[in-house]
């Protein structure tokens, strides 16, 4: 394989065409903040602005200023929309909500737990570029907010009856891995590595269940299985993304054996969710094979393989695996002849199950600046090492 061609094919479409589409047409020069519904060709379709897009946008032009090239131009656009987070984003008490109109007035109430995950990335990695303490303060306050919600992170806008069927979710302990690795600059040691540890045992142990070889996305509040449609989901995206936090924190921790475990299962995962007609990952499945309730579950969608070939990428640079490096050709094979438009900048985002274009959008109420760009970013770095 051709690592080097591969690095400069990942670098090339992440400079010279993914950021170029969010710096020309996302910014919002009148009132700040970023547009991120975007129709094939880069047009504004719809005003509305989501918070958790809104941060992760901030978050990417500040880890590009700070990790590629001090780009002015990548700091002023990171700046500007954090300082309208920062005016309009929460509710005064740094609870984030979940969207805004164009000029900022709440639309949605502070629901969604990942508006405040997103925040904390946004300032935390802007508080590097920039040493500013006011940045510093947001990140740490709503990482506080976030971890005091980890029994229930909806709050009082949770619609489900407590007692009757309580569960939890796999996504926030598997995005907390991220994040703080992403904050340990603002972190004391101790608690850092306290909140790794809880982390690492959610995701590996009470999600991660041996002796069906997935991760499922609900356990009940014991870490059990539950026979249920949300305790049967099985995500696999989802999954292999959290492989490669895994494999982050094992390096961080220099524990070899966690490494081994996280490409051992995104293996599994992979193959578990792999479109054996059609080819590609499916986007949702019930693990007793029963019809999935979200509708949308055959589709194919632009943030699973681009975080599945993150996952494979790193899972042969630091195992040497060859199932990683067999299985990232497959995928790297399907994502670029799917999901890249030849015609005009940035990736579609939906595919249906046989891999043609469902919406031509490139940017939306859930797709953004960043898994595309943070994709490219994360191959390029790592073929590199190759």
């Amino acid at each position: 394989m051709d690592f080097k061609g591969l690095a400069e094919q990942y670098k090339e479409e992440l400079l010279g065409n993914v950021l170029p589409f969010w710096l020309d047409n996302s910014q919002d020069r009148d009132f700040g903040g970023y547009f991120t519904c975007l129709d094939r060709e880069g047009k504004v379709y719809d005003t509305d602005k989501f918070v958790w897009l809104q941060g992760r946008e901030v978050w990417m032009f500040a880890m590009l200023y700070n990790k590629v090239e001090k780009k002015q131009e990548w700091l002023d656009c990171a700046i500007q929309g954090a300082e309208f987070l920062r005016k309009y984003g929460h509710d005064g008490d740094y609870n984030w909500y979940f969207s805004l109109t164009r000029d900022g007035a709440p639309l949605v109430e502070p629901y969604n737990i990942f508006s405040y995950t997103f925040a904390t990335m946004a300032f935390g990695q802007l508080s590097l570029a920039t040493g500013n303490k006011d940045y510093e303060y947001i990140a740490q306050t709503t990482f506080r907010k976030i971890l005091s919600k980890t029994e229930n992170p909806k709050g009082k806008w949770n619609k489900a009856v407590p007692g009757t069927r309580d569960l939890k979710g796999f996504a926030l302990p598997m995005i907390l891995c991220n994040l703080t690795l992403e904050i340990e600059h603002l972190l004391d040691e101790d608690f850092l590595i306290n909140t790794i540890e809880v982390c690492i045992h959610e995701v590996m142990d009470v999600f991660y269940k041996p002796e069906l070889g997935i991760v499922v996305e609900n356990v009940d509040m014991n870490g059990n299985l539950s026979d249920s449609f949300d305790g049967r989901l099985v995500n696999p995206g989802h999954s292999i993304e959290a492989m490669w936090f895994m494999m982050d924190l094992g390096v961080r921790l220099n524990r070899p054996k966690l490494i081994q475990k996280a490409t051992d299962i995104a293996l599994k995962m992979v193959e578990y969710g792999w479109d054996k007609q059609y080819g590609g990952i499916f986007y949702f499945l019930d693990r007793n094979g029963n019809p999935p309730q979200q509708l949308e579950w055959d589709q194919k969608l632009w943030w699973v393989h681009v975080e599945t070939l993150i996952t494979l990428i790193k899972g042969y640079q630091l195992t040497g695996s060859a199932g990683c490096l067999e299985w990232f050709e497959r995928v790297h094979e399907y994502t670029w002849s799917h999901f890249k438009d030849h015609e005009h900048p940035e990736w579609f985002g939906y595919l249906n199950r046989q891999g043609e274009v469902l919406l031509n959008l490139k940017g939306g109420k859930w797709k953004g600046c960043f898994h595309v760009p943070r994709g490219m970013y994360q191959c390029w770095k790592i073929l590199e090492k190759i």
